[in-house]
């Protein structure tokens, strides 16, 4: 008769992660470590459903996993990790700020560069191409 628990198929499915997800995760030492059976496989319970799916919320977010897993060793440690938690979105906030920014700015001179291709013809003498050369 098999012990009681969850195979890792099962807590993945209950948590919506994918097993290779829960492998990653317990490897990075995200999760406590899983009772195994006999010929070592891993077995999980219900308990192990709640940092999963937190870690996939988490992940959602955009947050790394290393980020994820101090923030989860604040909490085992007894105190809430509301505090480190919105440094962490800050942080993140602000570098997708930085990206849409920078991002823009490429759009406006690919919008340019574009518009200045039009003139470009293939009997300029260039190296390669005109139109990315005069950029």
């Amino acid at each position: 008769m098999p012990p009681p628990g969850l195979s890792i198929g099962q807590a993945a499915k209950a948590a919506g992660v994918t097993r290779k997800a829960v492998r990653v995760y317990d490897a990075r030492g995200l999760l406590p470590a899983a009772e195994r059976t006999e010929v070592g496989y891993r077995l999980y319970d219900q308990h192990d459903i709640e940092p999963l799916t937190f870690i996939r919320r988490a992940r959602s977010l955009g947050l790394h996993l290393d980020d994820i897993r101090d923030v989860l060793a604040i909490r085992n440690g007894g105190t809430p990790p509301c505090a480190t938690v919105r440094c962490l979105l800050d942080a993140w906030i602000a570098e997708i700020d930085t990206t849409v920014t920078e991002l823009l700015a490429l759009c406006k001179t690919l919008a340019e560069t574009r518009q200045r291709a039009d003139d470009c013809t293939d009997d300029q003498p260039v190296t390669v191409c005109g139109i990315i050369e005069d950029s």
